[in-house]
């Protein structure tokens, strides 16, 4: 085995062995005494262990692609396609399956692994599934890895997903339960986690994170970590959005958090939930190759790839591979670049 191979495959048998050790009973004041300590302490103490579980310098990278767009019911604050917000998204009715398939093809030459189907429903209907169903079946077919985010599902619609071969499912709690209802009165937190658990019991992976900047406090931070670190499972993939300020959504206007406390939540995740992806995702064209560096740093090591997400603009890919380049990173996958 060559050194490069050796020093990849040491990080992988590191984190299946310990796996099991993984905690699930994580308290709010031990996330935000995390959060509180120096930033040099905070940030090594993450690479210690983001090094224990993962090759420190190899990213996985997903492409996301909204299928529908617009005219959601939910009332989301930070969303540009809520219904009940005049941000300037028309309605868009759902994709072709071969529109989306031309688009899973240009992910995957960009190098992307992973490519996500987003859809503006609040819970989609049977005949809704079957067609991404179709989707799935399709990306699935091109060898790669294939990721959903449609609203809240029945235990039926699951199953069906799975059965069509989708390997992720993304639902997003958002924030802290405490702050929920500052953020979304449309959908409970419990009718978030009770579509966590129907996925999950249909062997789905998880995709599951929060958004940050959003006028929440470090408690709600902490608590957001804290509540993804003691499910049951852990999830594979956790996003950490930075808030897009978007004109016309209540949230157009609120504080910009700043950078390092934006850092700072990346270390703890990656603390509480060592196993997992940690994914930059929403807010990215916001953020210096400094700052992204250092979240790298801090323990991502999952981005969203392509020059939109969802809605919202992000980095374009060659701008991400100049910054790969630039830190000695890799592209994790099959697709993966030298």
């Amino acid at each position: 085995m060559s050194a490069q191979a050796a020093s990849v495959a040491a990080p992988e048998a590191n984190r299946q062995s310990l796996i099991g050790e993984l905690r699930h009973d994580w308290t709010v004041p031990e996330a935000r005494a995390l959060f509180e300590q120096p930033f040099n302490n905070l940030v090594f103490q993450a690479q210690s262990i983001h090094r224990r579980h993962f090759d420190p310098n190899e990213v996985q990278v997903s492409s996301l692609l909204s299928i529908k767009t617009g005219s959601c019911s939910e009332d989301c604050a930070y969303c540009p396609q809520s219904a009940h917000y005049d941000t300037g998204v028309g309605r868009g009715s759902l994709m072709t399956v071969a529109d989306v398939l031309q688009a899973a093809r240009q992910a995957k030459a960009q190098g992307a692994a992973r490519f996500c189907m987003g859809a503006a429903w609040r819970s989609p209907s049977d005949r809704d599934v079957e067609r991404v169903c179709e989707m799935v079946a399709g990306v699935k077919s091109l060898g790669m890895e294939t990721c959903a985010t449609l609203g809240m599902l029945t235990e039926a619609q699951t199953h069906r997903l799975k059965a069509a071969g989708l390997d992720y499912y993304n639902h997003n709690l958002d924030t802290s339960e405490a702050y929920y209802s500052e953020i979304i009165t449309t959908r409970t937190y419990q009718d978030r986690l009770e579509t966590l658990e129907r996925v999950r019991e249909a062997g789905l992976n998880v995709c599951c994170g929060g958004i940050v900047g959003m006028g929440e406090g470090i408690e709600d931070r902490a608590a957001l970590l804290v509540q993804l670190a003691n499910l049951p499972r852990h999830p594979e993939s956790v996003p950490i959005n930075l808030l897009v300020q978007v004109e016309g959504t209540p949230l157009a206007s609120v504080d910009t958090l700043d950078p390092l406390d934006f850092v700072r939540t990346i270390a703890v995740a990656r603390i509480l939930m060592p196993a997992s992806r940690v994914r930059l995702s929403a807010g990215r064209t916001g953020m210096s190759d400094e700052m992204q560096a250092l979240c790298f740093l801090a323990g991502a090591n999952s981005i969203f790839y392509g020059e939109r997400l969802l809605t919202t603009d992000n980095p374009v890919a060659d701008s991400d591979r100049q910054l790969f380049r630039r830190l000695g990173l890799r592209m994790a996958g099959y697709y993966a670049q030298a």
